[in-house]
């Protein structure tokens, strides 16, 4: 079965073909794109977490080593350990595009993630139950774990030609709905995620810490065995990150003249900008995120509309 909307997977496509015409990237580019997603996800990450650095002391802690004052020990640790992980998923990219997806590399991660905050458990399954706070859903008895870690395994070589973004969802999903860890399953979820999108060429996604509402219904949803909702939200996080690489590429006054704010677009149509963000967010209009503002193109508003006509 797809969960993958047709529409966005035609996009995503495109996008990474584009990109992959620009390859190999410019290594001044490349440096600086890769420093840039590194902290924003490193930031959004733990801050979905209740991290309590901002965006400026995440960057400050991981590059200038720096002590922020009031700010607690495990939030300067969750940060410097985070950027650490993310430097070991890069590793196993440049050694093997196409390393082998395990149990052993999930726990490596997750014992990076939690190094020095739970010394005692980091990269170790539970050995007993956990509750996850404001969730309905129960993660699987103890001794159900293991067994469960290697379907996971298993479901993976079996399902390993879906769509990478599809995939990569419902991994990130799976791995985090067995809740194998006592904490950092979130973050070890998010990372391997980003290894299976990178293995197929796509830059790292970010979940931000402004969709985190989205983001758990998204989750809820998938508990229930509905991935469209979970899928789709990954697959525009994707999309973004596919957007800002095509804007850096893409000759400046060309991007200029194709991406607009919602309510440039908004004056020159029938809708309000408010309703315009309501299809932006949804998904249902192409468009990403540049800081607090939606930008997109009136061919994407053209696109959508057609889409609508031909519902109709």
């Amino acid at each position: 079965m797809t969960y993958l909307d047709q529409k966005v997977k035609n996009r995503i496509d495109e996008k990474l073909h584009r990109l992959n015409k620009f390859r190999p990237l410019p290594v001044s580019v490349v440096q600086k794109l890769k420093e840039q997603f590194e902290i924003e996800l490193t930031y959004n990450s733990n801050a979905i977490e209740g991290n309590s650095l901002t965006l400026k002391e995440t960057y400050l802690v991981i590059n200038e080593g720096i002590t922020i004052k009031g700010k607690p020990l495990k939030d300067h640790l969750e940060a410097k350990n985070h950027q650490e992980a993310l430097d070991y998923l890069y590793e196993l990219i440049e050694k093997d595009k196409h390393n082998t997806f395990s149990e052993n590399l999930i726990r490596s991660l997750n014992q990076i993630v939690q190094q020095n905050i739970d010394k005692e458990w980091a990269g170790r399954y539970r050995n007993s139950g956990v509750i996850i706070g404001g969730a309905d859903h129960k993660p699987p008895e103890v001794v159900k774990v293991p067994g469960l870690m290697r379907e996971l395994i298993k479901w993976y070589s079996l399902n390993k030609k879906q769509h990478p973004v599809e995939l990569a969802s419902i991994i990130h999903h799976k791995l985090v709905n067995i809740h194998p860890f006592f904490d950092g399953n979130g973050r070890t979820s998010r990372l391997v995620m980003n290894i299976i999108l990178m293995q197929s060429g796509f830059p790292l996604a970010v979940i931000l810490k402004s969709d985190r509402q989205r983001y758990y219904t998204a989750l809820a949803s998938a508990d229930k065995g509905n991935y469209s909702l979970f899928v789709n939200f990954i697959a525009r996080a994707v999309e973004r990150t596919l957007d800002i690489y095509l804007k850096v590429l893409i000759p400046k006054k060309e991007y200029k003249e194709k991406y607009i704010s919602l309510s440039e677009l908004a004056k020159t149509t029938k809708f309000s900008d408010k309703y315009l963000n309501l299809l932006a967010r949804s998904g249902k209009l192409e468009a990403h995120k540049e800081g607090r503002n939606w930008l997109t193109t009136k061919e994407a508003l053209k696109n959508y509309l057609e889409g609508r006509e031909r519902i109709r």
